[in-house]
């Protein structure tokens, strides 16, 4: 087992500060976060109600958006219920073994994140690029071994991480600025050598989500290839309508995951609330948005939807 040098008092726990020099508007803070939070839940809870219930939607593109939102789930819940109670009421301790744990599930939980997205672009070239092939080639067996694929390489490229902070010796400095124990949050208070942690911290997201990137546009790519070569402009929109609602997801997700991978290592001159409320939002407005960009742009889903909706505020509930 790893030793862990600590404090005299208590050695087996760090304290999560919450967001530095906004301590006095954290009740205020909290409100906002707490709606996402349970927007998000609701939202993503009742796609899984209506996909598991409606056999008409037991289909690739929804299992992905189930897929989508489990993940969604747990990465938001890693983080916002200890945030809040650092909130409300100021509990911000945090055993070690609860703080690397915390921080795999979230991390996992971005990749497999990642992976989904790059599933789904594959889903749409597929779509869109070979229609009359997609049943042969995305059935629901398949969609599922590559989710398992993307969480094996979300735990086995996550795992080190935690594994190497654990090595790691931490001096009397056992203050975490931040709301959940980020990565680099946690190394920076160590007193040892955290080169290895610094750089596999840095080249990971690049490779793993670069990686991704690159097949995603690369699917994208292929697509409006695909698209051009269609004269009918009704085609046209009709084929990119198709991927509207995947082009916003990334859009939220990747650029803002970046800017708080990146503020860690050359972000000085950033405040840092500002990074870490930024950081909190990339869980949490993604998680609370998609199943309302999903819900707008798919009618069959968003007719599935209104139906349950109705009957739970129809009398009687039926």
């Amino acid at each position: 087992m790893a030793a862990f040098n600590l404090t005299p008092s208590d050695p087996s726990t760090f304290t999560l500060t919450g967001i530095p020099g906004l301590e006095a508007f954290h009740i205020w803070i909290s409100i906002p976060f707490t709606m996402f939070y349970i927007i998000g839940l609701l939202g993503n809870f009742m796609l899984l109600f209506v996909v598991r219930k409606e056999q008409t939607l037991h289909k690739p593109m929804y299992l992905l958006l189930c897929l989508l939102a489990v993940t969604e789930i747990g990465t938001s819940t890693s983080i916002v219920p200890n945030a809040l109670c650092i909130f409300w009421f100021n509990l911000k301790a945090i055993t070690v073994g609860g703080c690397l744990t915390q921080m795999f599930l979230i991390h996992a939980g971005s990749a497999m994140h990642s992976a989904v997205l790059v599933t789904m672009a594959f889903d749409r070239y597929v779509a869109i690029c070979n229609p009359l092939r997609y049943t042969s080639i995305l059935t629901n067996t398949r969609i599922a071994k590559l989710g398992l694929v993307g969480l094996i390489r979300a735990v086995l490229f996550i795992l080190p991480l935690p594994l190497l902070l654990s090595r790691q010796p931490f001096c009397a400095n056992h203050i975490i600025p931040h709301t959940y124990c980020d990565h680099m949050a946690v190394a920076k208070m160590s007193c040892g050598d955290i080169t290895v942690n610094r750089t596999y911290g840095l080249v990971l997201p690049f490779v793993f989500n670069g990686s991704d990137l690159t097949l995603i546009a690369l699917s994208y790519g292929l697509i409006i290839r695909a698209v051009l070569r269609i004269s009918s402009k009704e085609a046209h929109q009709k084929a990119l309508s198709t991927c509207t609602a995947h082009i916003c997801v990334m859009f939220m997700s990747y650029p803002s995951f970046f800017f708080s991978t990146l503020t860690y290592r050359f972000g000085q001159g950033i405040a840092p609330h500002i990074h870490i409320i930024l950081a909190n939002l990339y869980f949490l407005i993604p998680t609370m948005l998609n199943p309302i960009i999903y819900g707008v742009k798919n009618k069959q889903l968003r007719e599935k939807v209104g139906k349950y909706t109705c009957r739970m505020y129809s009398p009687g509930g039926h």
